[in-house]
């Protein structure tokens, strides 16, 4: 496949990545700003707290666009077409103490001041913010992000946002009437665009600013000891209430695409109009849908609602993280453990479809624009395209449930060398094989309950131990199925569908409400096994 034939596929994809794209290629026809700069791609972060789903999912989603436009473009990620910076909030003033830090003290007693001239409670780093700002970088890194990371200190105070600040103060009036029709009366009281930083406290205040001289950038306010001063607003002597400082950071960086959660709506209406007044232009931008609790409820970081990214991982893949977030931004999305299972097996199968599919098909696919996200690939072929799994993620928890207390990574280990042989086991497969016993373990094992087989089908269970008797250990999965499917459409056990028969295996079997394809199951779990399991559903008969 010809890089043309990408270009042209992918300019008429209606995957969501590409939709998005298409609105920066109408911004650029080129591929290119007039001046031939890279498009900047921007996700912000605020670092007051540590990074989590919210912080992965937005980078991601980012990336799949970035990554999407390269390729309407013909552009290799290397080519340097585009870039992605990961803005850190940090000259904001911490607002009130995280509820999940030690030495709260050191935090509390820096109330108001900018995170990055707080001292770091961890003890590990210059700042606060310099020690969150590590965590985020150490997060991008961890799953390969291509980013560059800029801090807003550092833009305030080396004087790099200087020009964008005279910007502002010579707007002053223009933002006050963007944004104070949108306040409560109250606030509007002490409103203003500018925030100084106070020369006794070093606290950011929220006072009326008076603008003295905007060429100059001085600034006039009242201090919170009572006195009037006169100061710059330049080199980090203040910074910008938070939608002007979104709309200045687009203003002076030239941000072409953002996107942002549902809950900041109304920041990009007023942001928008506020780069529009200080004479740049609003990027383009996604808003995305929040996400949810399994009770349909906003996740919440003080409710401890939510799914950490380190709970995914205990029980899921990386990948399939990934692909659970892909599909409809626009849409909610439930996140809690229960999800991710499927989200596993779901993600082999598409990888598995991805390489015999036509391009259209597979620009629709989200494991190729999960592969091309984190380091690129060549045409539309993704590692491991075509790839598959000797076993299903369902079909390793049920085999970890049966064994229960007894499950464990070796013992996963043995059952499936058994079936698929020695040293076949691939690092994909091996972390399968710990997240099912985490997952087993915490989820599973606790909720089994295993019923007593009603008299139809304690008797489909002595047909089927009865063929199991006569069957070797290396009956073929499809023999199996085979033979189990029979069985529950004789007439004389009395299953009104195939379906009945399958739930009463996994409750008596398995003790659960699904369950896998029992062929597959029985090959792997071994027929000896199996006639044990139904000795012990027939035993409570």
């Amino acid at each position: 496949m010809s890089m043309t034939d990408l270009i042209t596929a992918a300019r008429v994809s209606k995957a969501w990545p590409f939709q998005e794209a298409q609105r920066l290629l109408k911004r650029y026809p080129d591929g290119a700003k007039p001046d031939g700069s890279p498009v900047l791609f921007e996700t912000g972060y605020g670092p007051s707290g540590l990074p989590h789903i919210g912080t992965f999912q937005e980078v991601l989603r980012t990336t799949l666009v970035r990554r999407a436009f390269e390729a309407m473009i013909g552009a290799k990620p290397e080519d340097g077409k585009t870039r992605l910076v990961a803005f850190s909030d940090d000259m904001d003033g911490l607002r009130k103490v995280p509820d999940n830090i030690a030495n709260k003290d050191v935090l509390a007693a820096n109330l108001g001041k900018p995170l990055t001239r707080i001292p770091d409670p961890f003890g590990t780093h210059e700042s606060f913010a310099h020690h969150n700002n590590a965590m985020l970088r150490e997060f991008l890194d961890r799953f390969g992000f291509e980013y560059e990371f800029m801090s807003a200190s550092d833009r305030y105070n080396s004087g790099a946002f200087d020009d964008a600040l005279r910007q502002v103060l010579r707007k002053n009036g223009a933002i006050l009437d963007i944004m104070l029709p949108t306040l409560r009366e109250e606030r509007r009281k002490t409103y203003s665009p500018v925030l100084p930083i106070s020369p006794t406290t070093g606290a950011v205040l929220q006072v009326p600013v008076e603008v003295v001289d905007a060429e100059a950038g001085t600034i006039r306010f009242t201090d919170e000891d009572g006195s009037v001063v006169e100061q710059s607003a330049l080199g980090g002597m203040s910074k910008l209430q938070w939608k002007v400082d979104w709309a200045m950071r687009w203003y002076a960086l030239g941000v072409d695409y953002e996107m942002c959660g549902k809950d900041l709506t109304d920041s990009v209406t007023q942001s928008g109009k506020i780069v529009q007044v200080l004479g740049g232009k609003k990027p383009e931008g996604l808003i995305y849908e929040l996400f949810l609790d399994e009770k349909g409820e906003k996740i919440s970081k003080s409710k401890g609602n939510g799914l950490t990214i380190e709970e995914w991982l205990t029980y899921g893949s990386e990948e399939s993280l990934g692909f659970y977030i892909f599909p409809n931004p626009k849409s909610a999305k439930q996140l809690h453990v229960g999800v991710i299972p499927r989200a596993v097996d779901d993600y082999w199968q598409f990888r598995e479809r991805l390489s015999e599919q036509d391009l259209d098909k597979q620009l629709g696919n989200p494991v190729w624009h999960l592969a091309r996200a984190n380091g690129g690939f060549e045409g539309s072929e993704a590692p491991g395209a075509g790839e598959s799994l000797p076993v299903t993620y369902g079909l390793l928890l049920n085999l970890a449930s049966v064994l229960g207390a007894e499950a464990s990574e070796a013992s996963l280990r043995d059952y499936l060398e058994s079936y698929i042989g020695a040293g076949q086991i691939t690092p994909e497969l091996e972390v399968l094989i710990s997240t099912a016993v985490a997952y087993t373990r915490d989820y599973i094992v606790p909720t089994l309950d295993k019923r007593a087989p009603t008299t139809n089908e304690a008797e489909a269970l002595r047909t089927l131990d009865a063929y199991l008797a006569d069957a070797s250990e290396d009956t073929s999965a499809e023999d199996l199925q085979t033979q189990v499917y029979e069985i529950g459409k004789r007439e004389e056990y009395g299953f009104e569908s195939l379906r009945d028969w399958f739930k009463a295996l996994y409750q008596t079997l398995l003790g659960s409400e699904q369950g896998p394809r029992m062929g597959s199951f029985i090959a792997l779990y071994g027929v000896a096994n199996t006639r044990k399991l139904i000795a012990e559903a027939l035993a409570k008969a």
